[in-house]
């Protein structure tokens, strides 16, 4: 359910609305297939799109982003952010969207460890390190307070705008006329890095500040507990005059603040300080049950040569990671955060599984079945009366869910039915000038659907969770009719409505990058606009997921694999987050006080037992389980946190659930399956499904997981579209095969399964010759590259290469930075007395000048995580004429820590970056002339 945005906590939902029908002039100018809006005149205008169309002005009697006076508000940003795609739905979004009117500034944003409010004279900055439980013990929050404002000497802004973003960073900007400020701050970051002209370097302190530190240009300080350390320009001296204080900035436009985890880590800080970060991205890959994703930070030296710099990774990072970390840590409302030294880091998590549907024939009564299917699709209105987007994508939902169940049992009449149901309401939504339409606004660069609801048009909220709805409808459809997918027809409009809600694209000037989806959090923000003291916030992080399995499934449909490997990067990542931030599955989150094992809302400061419309219990842990389809398995990689949410859901509502019963007895299913499968059997006769259920779906879901066992997130497919079950100590193998021909679909545990074209199979599993799909040998010393990241003494591939990222023109000798990553897993051998590793990487840099890749072999003895041997090489200087190098040890090594010992089940990584220069490069693959030789026998 979506997530309304007003002052209150809680509010009755409203209905669905109806508007007038708008009256559209079609215009001869054609869109490009799904490349976003063609050029148009000023009068009203229909965009084709495919078969489709949008408009590109609003439906009269309709509002698009106002203020909370209802007054239209435009994008907050400087000249040189004009007509960039403003990232709603983010963590900063209140410095760009003016939701109140009385604040041209900012709310409270909460980036971790440091939180931020924008003012007049400059940036508020706080480090909340104790939680406050309020509301009844049903929410707790680490609430922004001040500990100082950076700014400068007589800076008195009218407003704070816009003027730069990256994938988790921000660039605020002042101006007085006389004084400008531009600040970035960002997610992880412990620093605030400062530009200013027209003053002198200004910190205001809440307290008067005690000084531990003094060393002329670089000052420490405790504010309030919190330790702080200020950075002016070499040559300068900061003034203490009470709680004001002052650096002149010695011809120099550049200053910086950190919060240190403890007042000796100031020597570390330091030598970071004026290091500034420009830029953030995300990398992310998908290969053979692996999604690999790499955080990096782009920085330029204001002094001397340093380009690295300090990041703190939140936990749903950090327990994926290998990389090194610090023994430094920061408190924030996502449990610890741990500091790694270095401008990147990578995660390694399995994927999560996504079906298109639960496998049919596991003890499903076929009768019984087609009985409830004919109910819902013989329905005098099978959509309930939706009008709206969010209602309607429901409908659409429990909809989608049924047609593979009619197809399982040979009821073809029935599936059919469904899929035209299905389409012709998805044309209706995707053809301009009905009473249903979407439009396009050019100024915040985003779709809305009328009729809108619950804000998603004047608040910009809660796209995701509606959008998500007909994607995974229309990949559902795709399934059964590639026609109707094509670009030519209608899924040109599916990914136009994808490129407003998960755009993968950074250059595309007609919609944001990822527009709901926080890549550092690590899961997605349901308010436009951020416009409360407690931040952004997300109520059904189950909606969210909802878009990302649908993603996965439109992308294997379509043959978009792209868009695939992108939905199971947001699905795996956020149901991680999901695990430890809303289910706190490993009880190491949520502070003392709030005594609840489940959260409904997740705020930037903390997270409330609630919902936005009701204190129902049922509602409070449903709304993070519904809709329960294929793409909900990842909530079964925590068994004991889903028996915690079901036991104190029984007790908060005085029993079993009643209103959604249905959504609860699913839930249950991923732990316990028989358990569930009872409640049903004692309860199915009288009960109403939840609004996107239908007693088909819940009938089908319980049954079979009763048969077969719960999801078994331990052991990972080949495709994202398979998954394991397991009850007891037997494993059923499910993957369905999107492609038109035959494929053999391998599993993590040795096991395979052949899938017939078009179709889901189920079984045992046959034993596999190569069981894994990262090939891990046993035995054997040389080790080949795979594109992918595989290291595998398995030949005979096709040669192949992959891209090293350029180091951006930065320094980054020594520490990986964006990096290529290539392991060998359970890997057992002895080590040979006084061998040494040995490798031969071809690299070719074309005709670019001044680059240098670096390589780095990292040895984990046990498979534990913990790499106990880092061998980092000097860098190889590539030459500028097109044709491979050959780069091995031969380079001889830069630094090694550790020591070496025998493998038993261990891990082999590789690691290749740019160390130096400004250009992309290449490393050769799948071939003998790439490799690692360790001396190991």
């Amino acid at each position: 359910m979506p997530a309304p945005r007003t002052r209150s906590l809680l509010r009755t939902r409203p209905g669905p609305r109806t508007r007038p029908v708008a009256v559209m002039a079609l215009v001869s100018a054609l869109a490009a297939l799904g490349l976003g809006p063609a050029a148009a005149p000023a009068a009203a205008a229909t965009v084709p799109v495919g078969a489709g169309s949008y408009s590109d002005t609003r439906p009269a009697g309709t509002s698009g982003p106002t203020t909370n006076t209802g007054a239209p508000v435009t994008p907050k940003v400087t000249a040189a952010a004009q007509g960039k795609p403003v990232p709603t739905n983010d963590w900063w979004s209140s410095l760009a969207f003016q939701r109140y009117g009385d604040n041209p500034y900012s709310t409270p944003m909460y980036g971790h460890p440091l939180t931020y409010q924008a003012a007049a004279g400059g940036l508020d900055i706080g480090y909340p390190t104790s939680a406050a439980v309020v509301g009844d013990g049903r929410q707790y929050e680490y609430a922004h307070q001040r500990d100082l404002t950076l700014g400068l000497t007589g800076l008195n802004s009218p407003d704070t705008k816009v003027d730069a973003w990256s994938d988790w960073t921000v660039t605020p900007y002042w101006s007085d006329g006389t004084r400008t400020l531009r600040t970035t701050i960002g997610h992880g970051m412990p620093f605030v890095y400062a530009k200013g002209t027209g003053g002198d370097a200004r910190i205001t302190t809440a307290t008067a500040p005690t000084v531990f530190a003094d060393q002329g240009n670089v000052l420490g300080i405790t504010v309030a507990g919190h330790h702080y350390a200020l950075f002016a320009p070499s040559g300068t001296d900061w003034n203490v005059s009470g709680s004001t204080l002052t650096a002149g900035l010695g011809g120099k436009d550049y200053f910086s603040v950190a919060v240190l985890p403890s007042t000796d880590a100031l020597a570390t800080y330091r030598k970071y300080a004026y290091s500034f970060v420009t830029g953030s991205t995300v990398n992310w890959s998908y290969d053979a049950g692996t999604v690999r994703a790499t955080y990096g930070l782009t920085t330029e030296a204001k002094e001397g040569a340093e380009r690295g710099t300090l990041q703190a990774l939140y936990r749903h990072q950090w327990l994926h990671t290998t990389d090194p970390l610090t023994p430094y840590t920061y408190v924030s409302p996502r449990g610890t955060m741990k500091v790694r030294e270095s401008a990147s880091f990578t995660t390694t998590q399995k994927a999560a599984a996504t079906l298109p549907g639960l496998p049919g024939g596991a003890g499903v009564d076929t009768a019984r079945l087609r009985g409830y299917l004919n109910e819902v699709a013989n329905s005098s209105d099978p959509f309930s009366g939706a009008v709206d987007t969010y209602w309607t994508g429901k409908a659409l939902g429990k909809l989608a869910q049924l047609v593979p169940l009619a197809d399982q049992i040979g009821e073809g009449a029935i599936r059919d039915k469904l899929l035209g149901l299905i389409k012709g309401r998805l044309q209706e939504w995707f053809t301009a000038g009905g009473a249903t339409e979407f439009s396009y606004d050019n100024a915040w660069k985003t779709l809305t659907g009328y009729p809108a609801s619950y804000g998603s048009d004047t608040e910009l909220n809660d796209h995701h969770f509606h959008y998500g709805y007909y994607v995974y409808a229309a990949a559902i459809v795709a399934q059964y009719d590639q026609a109707w997918a094509a670009d030519s027809a209608w899924g040109s409009m599916v990914k136009t409505l994808v490129r407003d809600t998960a755009n993968p694209s950074r250059t595309d000037g007609a919609f944001p990058f990822l527009r709901g989806f926080d890549v550092y959090a690590g899961h997605s923000w349901a308010s436009g606009h951020q416009g409360f003291a407690a931040g952004n916030n997300q109520e059904s992080s189950s909606e969210s997921t909802n878009l990302s399995a649908a993603l996965v499934l439109w992308g294997s449909a379509t043959g978009d694999t792209a868009l695939r490997d992108l939905g199971t990067y947001l699905l795996t990542t956020e149901g991680e987050a999901i695990a430890q931030y809303w289910f706190d599955a490993d009880q190491q989150v949520f502070p003392a006080g709030f005594q609840h094992d489940t959260a409904g809302m997740v705020w930037g400061s903390g997270a409330a037992y609630s919902t936005w419309w009701t204190a129902n219990p049922e509602e409070i842990h449903g709304i993070n389980v519904l809709p329960v389809t294929g793409g909900s398995l990842h909530l079964g990689g925590h068994k004991d946190a889903v028996r915690r949410n079901i036991a104190e859901l029984e007790r908060e509502n005085g029993g079993p659930a009643v209103e959604w019963r249905d959504i609860l007895w699913e839930f249950q299913s991923f732990a316990d399956p028989a358990a569930a499968k009872a409640k049903w059997d004692a309860g199915h006769a009288g009960y109403t499904p939840e609004a996107g259920e239908s007693k088909a779906h819940t009938y089908h879901w319980l049954t079979t997981l009763d048969a077969l066992g719960a999801p078994d997130a331990s052991v990972t497919g080949s495709i994202p579209t398979s998954a394991v079950l397991t009850k007891g100590t037997t494993r059923t193998y499910v993957a369905h095969n999107h492609g038109s021909t035959a494929r053999t679909v391998t599993f993590s545990d040795g096991k395979s399964l052949t899938v017939p074209a078009r179709s889901t199979a189920t079984g045992n599993g046959t034993a596999n010759p190569d069981p894994d799909p990262d090939p891990e040998p046993s035995t054997g010393n040389t080790f080949q590259l795979r594109t992918g990241g595989t290291l595998t003494t398995a030949t005979g591939a096709t040669a192949g290469s992959d891209t090293v990222l350029s180091a951006q023109g930065a320094n980054h000798d020594g520490t990986p930075s964006r990096p290529l990553v290539y392991e060998a897993r359970n890997v057992n051998g002895t080590l040979r007395a006084g061998g040494s590793t040995a490798f031969r990487l071809q690299i070719d840099a074309g005709t670019a000048v001044g680059l240098g890749q670096q390589a780095r072999i990292s040895y984990d003895l046990t498979g534990d995580g913990t790499f106990e041997r880092t061998e980092t090489y000097h860098y190889f200087a590539t030459d500028p004429v097109t044709g491979w190098e050959e780069y091995a040890q031969s380079r001889g090594l830069k630094s090694a820590t550790g020591t070496l010992g025998n493998l038993n089940g261990g891990t082999v990584r590789l690691e290749v970056w740019s160390a130096i220069g400004n250009g992309d490069s290449r490393v050769q693959t799948g071939t003998d002339r790439s490799v690692v030789v360790i001396p190991f026998d």
